[in-house]
């Protein structure tokens, strides 16, 4: 067998507010293997400035991953434990490779009868009249549940958003997600989340920075709207931390990106956790291309899990690879009239 890996850089369509900046290119790497029979290809996708991984001769790792491909997927999943976007890489790149469709990882209903997933319909920070375009814009898409970032804009300004949204749509129309990417500070934080509990929100995801493990303790025990834990995962590894973190914390969410925090392993490691202690959970793609996107949404579905999930669209970059996954009323399907591009990965090779 052999392993290349390849860089490409995917192009916003339009410059995506975060509150850590701008972004206007995202940095992926894929995995590609070939035994002379077949091929198959996994993405590594790398969030520069906030994967555990985005660290000096990570080009190296992927270099020694190919030349270490003889390993058995789980041996190198151990090896590259402190690698978790190239171990989920691994992962994807040998199901690929035995499936009879290197697209088709995980056979279910979703692919063979077009069973769709729920997701939420995601605002990116920025101006007023920005956020407020898009979120009328997600709405008559039919999304049914919304995710809007915060903190980076005047914290004023987004409260006036979201009154604006339960002035015309009540809990039971719109359920309404925030997610602070540790935007507050452990002394504001509270006073924040009681202002922002007066809207019926579902959820708030990481309010304040990660590592801060009292702090974040604390908030879960006085908040007056549920607490989920993004950044906290990352970083955090073997089975042992993970469930001293959470039973430190007490969350009432965990939200898991298999690009982050170990792939489909590592995921799973946090979800028997989580199960365990009451915890409920939902998975979130992380700006990955379409390829790491059918990825997550495949394996994503076999979870069954009723919540509206957090995977992408597939339409926030110029230069995306043309694939099945298609979005209708707030769902994500695997349509069956759509194809990939017969020869991507030969291409990707180039």
């Amino acid at each position: 067998m052999q392993a290349t890996y390849k860089k490409y850089i995917l192009d916003f369509k339009r410059p995506s507010g975060t509150s850590r900046g701008i972004l206007r290119q995202k940095e992926t790497w894929f995995l590609i293997l070939n035994d002379n029979e077949s091929q198959g290809i996994g993405e590594c996708g790398i969030l520069r400035g906030l994967s555990v991984d985005d660290v000096e001769g990570y080009e190296e790792i992927l270099k020694w991953t190919c030349e270490n491909i003889h390993l058995d997927k789980d041996a190198l999943w151990e090896a590259l434990m402190e690698y978790p976007s190239i171990q989920f890489g691994v992962e994807q790149a040998f199901l690929s490779l035995s499936a009879d469709n290197p697209f088709q990882l995980f056979p279910s209903s979703f692919i063979k009868e077009q069973q769709p997933i729920v997701i939420n319909g995601l605002i990116w920070m920025g101006d007023e009249s920005f956020m407020l375009e898009q979120i009328a814009q997600k709405l008559e898409d039919g999304f049914r549940c919304i995710k809007m970032k915060i903190g980076a804009i005047d914290f004023r300004t987004e409260i006036k958003l979201l009154e604006s949204i339960r002035k015309k749509y009540n809990a039971s129309e719109i359920e309404l997600r925030v997610d602070a990417n540790g935007a507050f500070t452990p002394e504001d934080a509270l006073q924040k989340l009681n202002t922002l509990s007066q809207f019926s929100l579902h959820s708030i995801e990481q309010p304040i920075k990660q590592g801060q493990y009292a702090a974040m303790h604390s908030l879960c025990e006085e908040t007056p709207l549920p607490i989920a834990l993004d950044e906290e995962l990352i970083g955090v590894f073997g089975v042992t931390k993970k469930k001293e973190l959470l039973q430190t914390i007490n969350p009432q969410y965990i939200i898991l990106k298999p690009s982050l925090v170990g792939g489909y392993k590592g995921s799973k490691e946090w979800i028997d956790i989580a199960q365990k202690m009451n915890i409920s959970w939902w998975v979130t793609s992380a700006l990955e291309s379409n390829i790491g996107l059918n990825a997550i949404a495949q394996w994503t579905y076999t979870l069954q899990n009723s919540m509206p999930q957090g995977l992408g669209t597939g339409g926030l970059y110029t230069n995306n690879f043309d694939s099945p996954l298609t979005v209708k009323n707030g769902q994500l399907f695997y349509s069956n009239e759509k194809s990939w591009k017969s020869n991507l990965i030969e291409d990707l090779c180039i």
